[in-house]
């Protein structure tokens, strides 16, 4: 069934113990989402950014689908007031689930899991499973490390060079949107090409 709305995934971290700056770029990112009518598509989350993010797209009047696997909802970390919760029976369900329903991925700072899931959505475009835009939001410089590490990557011949461009970086939650709504490849419902509009 084709999707009649933009949506984009979001990668973000469950910690409620991170600087102020990553809440305020996850909640303005939120807000940015429900302005421009875009799906957000998260781990269904109520603590830290993902909650943050989820409060936020839904207090601006925006839509979220929230994806979890039993034993998240089971450990009472499901947030309970989304126009939409799927849950799955595994992790790699849900995370199956959260690439084939969305239009592109956002990466806001994160821990281990959300590094993981980068790190596979990146893996999939390389290997032509997932074409559709990858924004890193390097809130803070966070990603700085990574990115000199995927330089690294490259310099030493582990990464071709030209496998460079399957990730754009955004300082701020503007310029991911800017991004993501500027793609010439990110289809909307009606198969045209989206162009950017003013955030």
């Amino acid at each position: 069934m084709k999707q009649t709305q933009r949506s984009v995934v979001v990668y973000c971290a469950s910690s409620s113990l991170i600087d102020a700056c990553y809440f305020d770029a996850a909640e303005r990112l939120g807000e940015l989402l429900a302005a421009n009518g875009i799906l957000c598509i998260n781990g269904a989350g109520k603590e830290g950014l993902m909650g943050a993010l989820n409060d936020s797209v839904l207090r601006h009047g925006g839509a979220v689908k929230g994806i979890i696997p039993q034993f998240m909802v089971d450990a009472g970390w499901c947030h309970d007031q989304l126009n939409e919760t799927i849950i799955t029976q595994t992790i790699h369900e849900r995370k199956e689930s959260m690439a084939e329903s969305a239009d592109a991925v956002i990466a806001l700072p994160g821990g281990v899991g959300t590094l993981e899931e980068l790190a596979e959505i990146i893996t999939w475009k390389q290997l032509g499973l997932y074409d559709n835009p990858v924004i890193i939001l390097n809130t803070n410089d966070y990603y700085q490390p990574l990115l000199s590490f995927f330089d690294k990557m490259m310099e030493a011949k582990f990464l071709n060079r030209a496998n460079g461009d399957m990730w754009q970086v955004a300082s701020t939650p503007e310029e991911a949107v800017g991004l993501l709504l500027g793609f010439p490849h990110w289809k909307a419902s009606g198969g045209l090409e989206c162009t950017e509009k003013e955030l």
